[in-house]
């Protein structure tokens, strides 16, 4: 007898390949002989002192009520707005802001704010593990639009051909993970252009979820452009367990484009909290709250992760893996020897070097590798990657 229902099915049917590798990526394999662990963006090195710091001042309660129950509070809310909006040249609201559980939680509130039961949502091939299955926990239908062979721009046909009259959202995600591209402002513009005429066409708008939680997180001073300054009907998700190297710490924010018909955005302000309530409480604890203005401060050293993708980056290059070189995020992409991944994978754990591959991201023929493994790991990983493409 089957006691689960068809939409738990669904959901673990689009994660399955990543709960797989979840689990066994590291078995059989002795902790004590893995040099390097370069998989997710997970720290491993001690975290940043000012981090430490504000979350130690928060904890300690000064009122009663310091632990009550949180929704989107209002400080934290008008620290984001007064940031978000200098930084993207936008005039965002206090009111704009909800604040949620890492960009996660921000992605599945924006899902649920917009999505009917067999509503489209538009996602990038390749592309993060978790969009398709969130779209499936809510009975929505994930439509994949691949990007640009070799330089994985956003292919603006492709995504074209993918939408149909049951669309309501296209995810673009910059910097993006895996391969690290920005997507120029002249690119989001004809995106912006083709999603109003598809939306008169299809009688109601389309929007853009704008997923950017590495967007601090960038290379050679390469400029970012959210596409929110050039079509109102965006949406954004932000986190900062990036900025931060602390994806432990569950805090974001979903942020409404402060352009967008005002009629269109006051439905979405008020329908956020309830929908948020209903998603399982989906609010950062309060500690984290009153820490934001702290945490809108501080973030890691992005020139020294600049230098460990450059060395690491020389290095691939140099023996013949065909790299992208990133503009922004932790990850290196690029094809593996022969076009096998998980070969790959496997080559490399034998000498305690642990990589992600493309299977996750419906590639076989590419992996990705984090940088924020630490700099002696990166120097430990390199004559294992010699070996493998030599070998």
């Amino acid at each position: 007898m089957n006691i689960l229902s068809e939409r738990a099915h669904s959901t673990a049917g689009a994660i399955g390949t990543a709960l797989d590798f979840f689990s066994t990526y590291r078995a059989g394999i002795d902790d004590r002989d893995v040099r390097a662990d370069l998989t997710f963006g997970n720290p491993n090195e001690m975290p940043l002192p000012e981090l430490v710091a504000a979350i130690r001042a928060r904890i300690e309660p000064q009122a009663p009520n310091w632990f009550a129950y949180k929704t989107s509070e209002a400080e934290p809310r008008g620290v984001i707005a007064a940031t978000l909006g200098t930084e993207l040249g936008l005039p965002f609201a206090p009111e704009d802001i909800a604040m949620t559980r890492g960009a996660f939680g921000a992605i599945g509130l924006a899902f649920s704010l917009l999505l009917d039961p067999g509503d489209e949502c538009v996602i990038p091939l390749p592309g993060w593990f978790c969009y398709a299955t969130t779209l499936r926990a809510l009975n929505a239908v994930p439509v994949e639009a691949p990007l640009a062979e070799g330089t994985f721009d956003l292919d603006i046909a492709a995504i074209e051909a993918a939408i149909t009259p049951r669309t309501r959202i296209v995810v673009v995600n910059t910097p993006h993970n895996p391969t690290g591209v920005i997507y120029s402002r002249d690119r989001l513009a004809e995106l912006a252009a083709m999603l109003t005429r598809k939306s008169a066409d299809n009688g109601r708008p389309i929007f853009i979820l704008s997923d950017e939680p590495y967007r601090r997180i960038r290379f050679d001073g390469a400029p970012f452009t959210s596409p929110a300054a050039l079509y109102p009907h965006t949406l954004i998700d932000y986190s900062y367990g990036k900025i931060l190297l602390a994806p432990g710490l569950r805090i974001g924010y979903l942020a409404i484009c402060p352009t967008m018909p005002e009629a269109e955005r006051e439905a979405l302000r008020a329908a956020a909290i309830s929908s948020q309530v209903a998603g399982g409480w989906n609010f950062p604890d309060a500690p984290l709250q009153y820490a934001v203005g702290d945490l809108e401060r501080i973030g890691i050293d992005i020139a020294e992760l600049q230098r460990k993708r450059d060395r690491l980056h020389g290095a691939l290059t140099q023996w013949g893996y065909g790299m992208t070189r990133p503009q922004g995020t932790f990850y290196l992409w690029g094809r593996a020897p022969g076009g096998d991944s998980v070969g790959l994978t496997r080559r490399l754990a034998r000498e305690g070097v642990l990589v992600m591959p493309g299977t996750l991201f419906q590639r076989p023929a590419d992996f990705r590798v984090s940088l924020t493994g630490s700099a002696a790991m990166i120097e430990a990983s390199l004559p294992a990657f010699e070996a493998a493409v030599s070998g």
